[in-house]
């Protein structure tokens, strides 16, 4: 792997990092004022699979370290528009913005920044993530992959939050 290619990845991990440190302290914020977690049993698979994520990028684009030696900007601009998009979420949601299901009771729905047009556009945005950041490092089998674990996991989830949300705006 070239050495773009690892800055590329250090910097997602980064931001990875920054991002769950930014979820604990909208965590104790929300449970300060009496917020509660939901769906907790499956949190940690969405813990593995990020983890197993990057293992498995950065085997795949080690084992296969002939397959890209430039950066593609296409896939790198697509990268770039998703970040901004992350961004807009992090920013609409404010303190509710979290990696975990945690309702606040009594609080309305937010339905402003990217909220306003579609239910889940994080999730979107990590979908196309989990496509794109493995793609333009050419791990191929990874930007399958794990994409399709993801989706599947939101199969879980994405229910179990609507009724956590419900319930609490009630």
């Amino acid at each position: 792997m070239t050495i773009w290619m690892w800055l590329f990845i250090i910097t997602v991990i980064a931001q990875r990092l920054i991002e769950l440190y930014i979820a604990k302290q909208n965590e104790l914020w929300m449970k300060e004022r009496g917020g509660v977690e939901k769906g907790e049993k499956h949190y940690k698979w969405f813990i593995l699979l990020h983890g197993f994520f990057f293992v498995s990028m950065i085997t795949e684009a080690v084992v296969d370290g002939n397959s890209v030696t430039e950066i593609s900007y296409f896939w790198f601009t697509v990268f770039l528009l998703t970040q901004m998009c992350r961004i807009w979420c992090i920013q609409a949601l404010g303190p509710f913005w979290n990696t975990k299901v945690i309702v606040l009771p009594g609080v309305a729905l937010i339905r402003k920044g990217p909220y306003k047009y579609v239910k889940h556009p994080n999730y979107i945005i990590v979908a196309i993530e989990l496509f794109v950041i493995p793609f333009i490092l050419g791990a191929q089998i990874t930007a399958v992959i794990f994409p399709i674990l993801h989706i599947l996991l939101l199969r879980v989830r994405i229910p179990r939050e609507e009724k956590a949300l419900r319930n609490a705006a009630t």
